[in-house]
């Protein structure tokens, strides 16, 4: 199976250089005759970069595919203040996994809890499978070092991401064991993490390398898990937050915010430190995730044909969330509210039920929500010749969060006039005026505005406190509700898991 395993990643590498997604396929490859050179090396480490963007597991056997633009992404928004995904008639339904999430009610069954294990744990089974091939390749072992250090970000990576959200989990680095993996602590994954990220980060590439796990990628990351210590170990680390975010060299602030989601962002990459790409033409697979947002009919307000590929009508905003923008900031335009207008007749485009499509802010029944109720998803980019796979690479940090992160660093430690520059640096791009003060919830909101849609609401909604208060359609949430449960089909698995406490 192992072997099997190691074709398979081959078969599907994408080349690592991130703007050249030209694929290299071979038709029979044995561990004797590949990856002894540097170049052979590089295309099986781009199948690591390639895992990103999530996996198919229909194809062996499983129920369901796991791109990180959906369930993995759904995960972390319609939990929080953010985003929801209402049921409309029959739609959106799935017995009631999205429904659990909006109240905070999700069991070990829910089918996105699941994704987020499953999209994490395959990315860190691949990054094991290449190293593997790595060291039986004939580099030196100097060239091993260079080649793993990207590799070992990349799993540091994906454990951050099982850390924030579900704990305490197995770590798992040698792809020869076949000893069944025991469970650690979150502290113990905390510490592995930063283990991880500290040993390799010499190694990496220095400067900016789009698409590359680089020294800069590991600094941001080393920021988030510092900005996060107070929730993962009880011990906060602002102080090495702010370090982290200080070594990060040479990215600048897009002057046009939208500039990062377009189409081609890859090409307007002065803010970008680390994305996911996406290129149509290269087959690359999971990028729908503005789609799944708009009505069917949108697709007559983007060409006249109506020739749009998909629209889903499903995840939205949560009313709440769009009265909190300033009417001049430009990051409003993240959401899409109001009439809808064809491009064949110029009028506004209508339901099929025959009623004009046009937006609501406000959801009147969350369960029996109208199919135009709620601000859309609209940050990236769209045209009228989209395919399925659009083409915007997806962004997964950038250099807005090192901003933020290194204000709150600074907030948290009391240099509040330093937070306040940092936060009205973000501010000032966004078309707004200065700020003088802050507290815990302008700050919150700041995140908000700044990052809607990006995936970082529930993280931030935890470390502020708020992700356990009553808010828009939920009660209360108790504590232990701040991280998933192990989901009960990885548990029937492994004997040597712990469910979470209270779970």
């Amino acid at each position: 199976m192992k072997i099997n395993y190691i074709a398979l990643v081959i078969l599907t590498t994408l080349s690592v250089g991130c703007t050249n997604l030209d694929e290299v396929l071979y038709n029979t490859i044995t561990m004797d005759n590949y990856g002894k050179t540097s170049s052979e090396v590089q295309t099986i480490v781009g199948g690591a970069y390639a895992t990103l963007r999530g996996f198919d597991d229909t194809k062996t056997g499983g129920t369901i595919c796991y791109p990180t633009s959906e369930f993995v992404f759904f995960l972390n928004e319609c939990t929080s203040d953010e985003a929801c995904i209402p049921t409309r008639g029959t739609d959106w339904y799935d017995g009631g996994v999205y429904q659990q999430l909006q109240y905070h009610t999700w069991d070990v069954r829910n089918k996105t809890i699941l994704s987020g294990w499953k999209y994490n744990f395959q990315g860190v089974a691949n990054v094991n499978t290449i190293i593997y091939m790595v060291n039986k390749s004939s580099l030196t072992d100097a060239q091993k070092n260079v080649v793993n250090a990207e590799l070992r970000g990349l799993r540091a990576y994906y454990y951050y991401n099982l850390l924030d959200l579900f704990g305490g989990v197995p770590i798992v680095t040698n792809f020869e064991t076949s000893d069944v993996p025991a469970q650690v602590s979150r502290d113990s994954v905390f510490r592995f993490v930063e283990k991880e990220l500290t040993s390799v980060v010499a190694y990496l590439p220095a400067g900016v390398a789009y698409g590359r796990f680089t020294q800069n990628v590991a600094y941001t990351l080393l920021a988030r898990l510092y900005l996060n210590a107070g929730v993962f170990t009880g011990t906060p680390r602002w102080k090495d937050c702010q370090t982290a975010c200080e070594k990060v060299k040479g990215f600048s602030l897009n002057a046009n915010y939208f500039d990062n989601f377009a189409t081609d962002n890859d090409q307007k990459a002065d803010e970008i430190i680390f994305a996911i790409p996406y290129d149509h033409k290269q087959n690359t697979v999971g990028n729908y995730l503005p789609s799944m947002s708009y009505h069917y009919n949108q697709k007559y307000a983007f060409s006249a044909e109506g020739t749009y590929p998909w629209c889903g009508n499903g995840i939205c905003a949560k009313p709440p969330v769009y009265v909190t923008f300033d009417a001049n900031d430009v990051r409003r335009n993240s959401l899409m509210v109001g009439d809808q207008i064809s491009k064949a007749t110029g009028e506004v485009i209508m339901m099929d039920n025959g009623s004009p499509l046009s937006y609501t802010v406000d959801i009147a029944d969350y369960t029996k929500a109208i199919q135009n109720e709620g601000a859309r998803l609209n940050k990236y980019q769209w045209r009228a010749d989209d395919k399925w796979e659009r083409d915007n690479d997806m962004v997964l940090m950038r250099y807005a969060e090192v901003v933020m992160m290194k204000a709150e660093a600074n907030y948290r430690q009391g240099f509040s006039t330093t937070a306040v520059g940092l936060v009205n640096q973000l501010r000032k791009r966004a078309g707004l005026g200065d700020i003088s003060s802050l507290d815990d919830a302008s700050f919150e909101t700041e995140w908000l505005h700044e990052f809607i849609f990006e995936g970082l609401r529930r993280n931030t909604n935890i470390r502020f406190g708020t992700f356990f208060n009553a808010g828009w359609n939920k009660g209360v949430t108790p504590a232990y509700r701040g991280v998933f449960p192990i989901p009960q089909n990885v548990l029937d698995l492994n004997k040597n898991l712990t469910q979470n406490q209270g779970y």
